[in-house]
């Protein structure tokens, strides 16, 4: 009997690498990592014999995808299309049910179903599944919105931009270099019933009905040098209230230092009584950002910790009982406070 030469596996670092990833990884499936195991063993000169021992499978499963790397590369690692049943409706029925996703939808539907688009193609008999596989194969989804901002040319985008990061990164020699914003409307609301505690095999639950009691609004200043904050509660979201916030930090600030602050465009910031306050006090001095880029202003990445921790999954049965846990997560956190280390680079900063 004459013994074949197993096919030879040759692939470059990148498919290396990346063949690698699938095979560590734990949300690929199955059925990938293991054809990446086969053709990175057999890559390092692993007979198929062997292989097949230490993944447990048939030989002829690894000389399969032995072959079909070695003739394909990555792609060949994919499934082949199979045949199946012949379809039951043409090119034409198919591209009128994508034309139908892709257009506005009739009367007082502001959304496709598939349902509603096998209604409107008239004459085919199309059914709702057949059109979800028609989409499917399209990669269209025509019941998923995304919503986006059509930004207003800011000529003064870019300057704004570059101001706040390099203010971030190389902040002046003593100075206090504050992030100030309002986080308003956050809503006091205890469950009707109680929950119930993760357990192993089984996450948290939490009751959906709740009861109101009110919202609450604060304001805070991040230190952005120490990542220590500061809040206070308020009633109203004004200048007035605002420029009392800044005032008390004025107060509170060694008068010898100087104060940069980033703000955003809010009415209380940008109110004339504010902006008269700003210049009554040189020692203050604003980095605006720009429109609509409210990501720059690093007190958003506090409030989205704030709300992570405290508020999403919180039981508070009144107002006093939210601003007590509110300010007892901002005593315990400045205790451990670190400065977000921004680099807008494109890259996630990860909130604590």
């Amino acid at each position: 009997m004459v013994k074949t030469a197993a096919v030879t596996v040759v692939m470059d670092e990148q498919t290396r690498q990346r063949l690698s990833r699938t095979a560590r990884s734990g949300r690929a499936q199955a059925r990938a990592v293991l054809r990446a195991k086969i053709v990175l063993a057999a890559a390092a000169g692993t007979s198929n014999a062997q292989i097949a021992a230490g993944l447990d499978i048939g030989v002829d499963t690894v000389r399969k995808w032995r072959s079909r790397f070695a003739a394909g590369g990555l792609a060949g690692l994919s499934d082949a299309k199979r045949s199946g049943r012949p379809r039951r409706h043409g090119p034409e029925v198919r591209v009128q049910a994508v034309a139908i996703a892709t257009s506005a939808p009739p009367g007082p539907e502001s959304t496709w179903s598939h349902r509603l688009i096998a209604e409107q193609t008239t004459g085919t008999g199309i059914s709702p599944s057949q059109v979800g596989r028609i989409l499917a194969d399209c990669d269209l989804r025509p019941y998923r919105v995304r919503g986006w901002l059509t930004r207003k040319d800011d000529p003064v985008f870019w300057t704004r931009t570059a101001d706040i990061c390099d203010l971030y990164l190389t902040p002046p020699p003593g100075a206090v270099v504050l992030s100030i914003d309002e986080k308003t409307a956050i809503a006091a609301r205890s469950r009707k019933h109680p929950g119930r505690r993760a357990r192993p095999g089984r996450p948290a639950r939490q009751e959906f009905e709740y009861v109101r009691h009110g919202a609450v609004s604060i304001v805070a200043a991040l230190d952005v040098q120490t990542g220590q904050v500061i809040t206070e509660r308020i009633g109203r979201n004004d200048a007035v209230t605002f420029q009392r916030f800044l005032t008390v930090l004025d107060a509170v600030i060694d008068p010898a230092r100087q104060i940069h602050v980033v703000l955003e465009n809010g009415s209380s910031h940008v109110a004339k009584a504010t902006r008269a306050w700003l210049a009554a006090h040189p020692r203050w001095h604003v980095h605006w950002t720009p429109v609509h880029a409210s990501w720059l202003n690093q007190i958003e990445l506090y409030f989205f910790a704030l709300t992570r921790w405290v508020v999403r999954h919180g039981d508070f049965s009144s107002h006093d009982d939210l601003i007590e846990k509110i300010e007892s997560y901002v005593i315990k956190k400045n205790t451990t406070a670190k400065p977000y280390r921004w680099t807008y680079d494109g890259t996630l900063l990860k909130v604590a």
